[in-house]
């Protein structure tokens, strides 16, 4: 949570281009934007904003856009870098038992923690602001999101937590799964500070009974909160529903009342066009992974045909990189091979990252994400950029994905607190001993595993 201190201190970003990416883009060029009490409250040519006695930062010759957000992340994915030795996968599920769910397994609440700092820290240098993490540790449950949550405030990002529930460990570990996210999705809504957020976690239908799921059901509506939940990532989910409910795995969620505005699937790469309309009928916002997916040889999710069937989709990372753009860049090129059509799918994954994701974060943490405009959340990520050709607000995302995705952050800030200011961290924490500290964690990790 944001200090009271911090909530009220007052930022003048000065004489910045800004690029404003909510909705149809903009571009404003030598605008100064004022944040106080963790929100905009004026944009404005510099010299009209008038006096101020508060922090500033320049942002002359740079290009200032809206925080970026993850949609969907694995924190604990950062002790994986590197990792070696494990037995080849030739399906999807050879890679979650040889690969995951061994090294989720075999995670601490100390590894939580500290994969958790590194994957945010990461996202700080990359200009992420708010991320949605999705975690598993079944020989750590207990308490094991509130150190990651310590993680998120101490480097002061948004957060938003979930434990992943599952039927694959025993019914001990689901149990306790259970009680995880009841637990800190009720310290979640008593504290209701401006950077931590909690959804109720479930790994797949294909490792969830039907009790376990009317159970986590019951659960999540009585806490009134929506659902992550991992859908259709691979045939095999698909498979596994029907033989246990002669559905498609979209309609037994939606049955057990897992889908809803609240909630997230991921992935949703082997659904149907009837499926496609039950996301968009339920309001469930759907989380794109194309790195992940691509990397795991599962396919390429249709977020064309989801967005003209007015599916809200947004782009998540699912843990291989901090680089929203970078997954943006990615998110293209998949949707061009998948469509057979190298003119597709711009407007999509564009609108994917900066209007998908603004809206998910919007509905977690009730405030307006997405835009510099008074009234959206303080939360902006300044590029050190020096456009070659013309930059103008109709060419302004294709400038995004072939030349802003290739520059470098030079600035991090969110809610008016500047996390990272000419590439260095603001933060009372020492980068070089949490790495050190990391890499002494994994390299435990991978001998247990």
């Amino acid at each position: 949570m944001l200090t009271h201190a911090v909530m009220n201190r007052s930022l003048l970003i000065e004489n910045g281009t800004l690029l404003s990416t909510g909705g149809a883009a903009s571009l404003r060029r030598g605008h100064s934007v004022l944040i106080e009490g963790g929100v905009i409250t004026r944009v404005a040519p510099r010299e009209r904003m008038g006096r101020f006695s508060g922090r500033r930062v320049d942002a002359a010759g740079k290009v200032v856009i809206p925080g970026l957000i993850n949609g969907h992340t694995h924190f604990y994915g950062a002790f994986a870098r590197g990792l070696t030795g494990t037995k080849p996968a030739r399906d999807f599920l050879g890679v979650l038992r040889n690969l995951w769910w061994r090294l989720d397994s075999a995670l601490t609440t100390e590894d939580c923690y500290y994969s958790a700092l590194v994957a945010l820290i990461d996202s700080i240098r990359h200009g992420a602001t708010t991320v949605i993490d999705h975690h598993s540790s079944p020989g750590a449950v207990g308490g094991s999101l509130d150190a990651i949550a310590c993680a998120v405030r101490e480097t002061g990002l948004r957060g938003c937590l979930c434990y992943e529930v599952s039927d694959r460990d025993g019914a001990r570990v689901m149990r306790e799964g259970l009680a995880e996210n009841v637990r800190f999705i009720r310290r979640c809504q008593a504290e209701n500070g401006a950077g931590l957020r909690a959804l109720f976690g479930l790994h797949a239908s294909f490792t969830l009974s039907d009790a376990t799921l009317e159970e986590a059901a019951g659960l999540g509506h009585d806490l009134q909160t929506g659902f992550h939940i991992h859908a259709a990532e691979a045939q095999a989910d698909q498979r596994a529903a029907r033989r246990r409910s002669r559905m498609g795995v979209v309609q037994r969620l939606r049955r057990f009342g897992i889908l809803g505005r609240r909630s997230i699937a991921a992935h949703c790469i082997h659904v149907s066009r009837r499926e496609m309309d039950s996301l968009a009928e339920t309001g469930t916002a759907v989380a794109h992974n194309p790195q992940s997916n691509l990397n795991n040889a599962v396919g390429i999710a249709d977020v064309i045909e989801m967005a003209r069937r007015g599916v809200l989709v947004g782009l998540g990372t699912d843990g291989m990189t901090a680089d929203m753009l970078e997954e943006l860049r990615v998110a293209l090129w998949a949707q061009h091979l998948g469509s057979g059509d190298p003119s597709e799918g711009f407007e999509e994954v564009a609108g994917a990252l900066f209007n998908g994701n603004a809206e998910v974060a919007g509905r977690i943490f009730g405030l307006r994400f997405g835009g510099i405009r008074a009234g959206c959340a303080g939360d902006v990520a300044i590029f050190d950029y020096d456009p070659p050709t013309p930059l103008a607000g109709a060419n302004a995302l294709s400038h995004v994905v072939f030349g802003l995705s290739q520059a470098q952050v030079d600035t991090t800030i969110v809610g008016g607190r500047v996390l990272m200011e000419h590439r260095r961290l603001k933060l009372d924490l020492d980068e070089a001993r949490v790495n050190a500290r990391a890499r002494e964690l994994a390299g435990k990790l991978w001998q247990r595993i």
